[in-house]
């Protein structure tokens, strides 16, 4: 059987297409707003089996080059819902393929067309042709570190108050569909500063769990300065140099929560587009 879907977006596709006890899904040459869909679909649903993903590396770095969603996508390779590898050849379409049915994606404006069959010998030729196509493909080098670990290493190595304004100041960003200033690096010393931390904890932290290097937040942190969101006080300490303490800087920042620390932080901060 062939139909014709025409759905307002991806996740309306899997509803239609996937409804069955499917074990797998393979899902070739999605584009940048498709593999978008389906990580925050893997992410809020139960009811979808694992996805393997072979994607175009430039698709997949203009989605990854988001922190939360590499770093969420990360937590589902770990937890082997998601598979990512590197669509070795070009392909006519999109498409979704489960041992069940073969789903090919086209999309216009802002909907999804789809074409779907369920045809036994034809899906699972297809299914069997692109899962070995998977399985002989390069992996995608995610170097993001998945968002579960960092939000426990910032909880039990800084503080819970720091995860939680940092939890929150990602979903602000998010919630205004990204910011080209705020960063996982300006974030995180964002919410050390509300928060009074050592610029050494705050960067070793993150050097440690993969975010950056110690170089990057001690730059990052001079641009802050620069712009006049942080300060910094010296805490003596028994033997060496002493440490800085983050503060915020600028008088709006000042008991605000972290929503409205990024609002003021992006006014603030020029961008870097």
């Amino acid at each position: 059987m062939v139909s014709n879907l025409l759905e307002a977006d991806v996740e309306r596709v899997l509803d239609a297409a996937f409804v069955g006890n499917d074990e797998e899904v393979v899902v070739v040459d999605p584009s940048a707003e498709t593999i978008a869909s389906l990580i925050e679909a893997a992410t809020t649903r139960e009811d979808l089996p694992p996805m393997s993903m072979l994607a175009t590396d430039s698709e997949l770095a203009s989605v990854m080059d988001d922190f939360l969603a590499a770093s969420t996508a990360a937590d589902l390779v770990a937890d082997e819902t998601l598979g990512i590898r590197l669509l070795p050849d070009d392909v006519d379409n999109a498409l979704f393929v489960s041992p069940s049915k073969l789903v090919v994606l086209v999309s216009a404006d802002e909907r999804v067309a789809a074409l779907s069959t369920d045809d036994d010998e034809f899906v699972t030729e297809v299914f069997e042709t692109n899962r070995a196509s998977f399985e002989d493909a390069a992996e995608y080098d995610l170097r993001t570190p998945a968002i579960s670990r960092v939000r426990e290493t910032m909880a039990a190595e800084i503080d819970e108050a720091t995860r939680d304004d940092f939890d929150a100041l990602l979903a602000s960003v998010e919630a205004a569909r990204g910011s080209d200033v705020i960063d996982e690096v300006t974030a995180s010393l964002l919410v050390a500063a509300k928060n009074d931390v050592l610029l050494y904890d705050i960067s070793k932290w993150g050097e440690d769990v993969g975010i950056a290097s110690k170089a990057t937040f001690s730059r990052t942190k001079t641009r802050l300065e620069d712009a006049g969101l942080v300060d910094t006080e010296k805490v003596p300490i028994d033997v060496g140099r002493p440490r800085l303490r983050l503060k915020l800087g600028d008088e709006r920042l000042r008991g605000v929560d972290a929503a409205g620390l990024a609002d003021v932080a992006t006014e603030m901060l020029p961008s870097r587009s």
